[in-house]
């Protein structure tokens, strides 16, 4: 269905393997991103959740940082939570320096340590149409600003957890850990195929 998109994601740290599965069970063409050759030829780029502190420090140690923000504004990237952080504006630790991608501040691990994990569905606008996801949040994110230019796809407890601005997607949440393809699918159509 997808095959004619190729699209990168970062492994450097995180939960990468789970997005790879998931291209490739919409027949995405998927490429783990480890150094600055990987780069090339991508259509799109997910940044995994994980430890956003590792992976600011693993960009500049593989002295990936300028290609990949490049690549960032200019085809269609997602982030999930240590993405989300990535991707930023703002980001409340300095040992983080975000790529400055979407226009939103975010503060880390908001949402409590590892034990206050939960699942949940949430409601998301998609494509003008509600639609239910499966979430789950580990040591997620909390968006405390929202720029003019960014659209709040959902929220959940009146904060915004999905957002969008131009190519870019980020959510506080995980959908990848469950059967949920939903939101890879928007991702795919709505972002890499546009930004091309």
């Amino acid at each position: 269905m997808y095959s004619h998109l190729t699209v990168g994601v970062l492994a450097l740290q995180g939960d990468f393997e789970r997005h790879l599965f998931r291209l490739s069970l919409l027949n995405a063409n998927a490429r783990e991103v480890r150094a600055l050759p990987d780069l090339e030829g991508l259509d799109g780029l997910i940044i995994p959740g994980g430890e956003s502190t590792t992976m600011n420090l693993l960009l500049d140690r593989f002295g990936m940082r300028s290609k990949l923000q490049e690549l960032c504004r200019q085809k269609g990237v997602w982030g999930t939570c240590a993405g989300m952080i990535m991707l930023a504006q703002e980001v409340d630790d300095e040992r983080v320096k975000p790529l400055q991608v979407i226009d939103i501040s975010v503060k880390r691990n908001a949402y409590g340590r590892q034990v206050d994990s939960f699942h949940t569905e949430v409601r998301a606008e998609l494509n003008g149409k509600p639609s239910l996801l499966s979430a789950s949040f580990i040591r997620a994110p909390i968006v405390s600003r929202v720029g003019k230019g960014v659209k709040i796809l959902s929220e959940h407890n009146g904060k915004p957890i999905l957002l969008i601005q131009n190519n870019c997607l980020v959510s506080s949440f995980h959908t990848e850990l469950d059967e949920d393809l939903t939101l890879t699918k928007y991702y795919l159509e709505n972002l890499v195929s546009v930004f091309k």
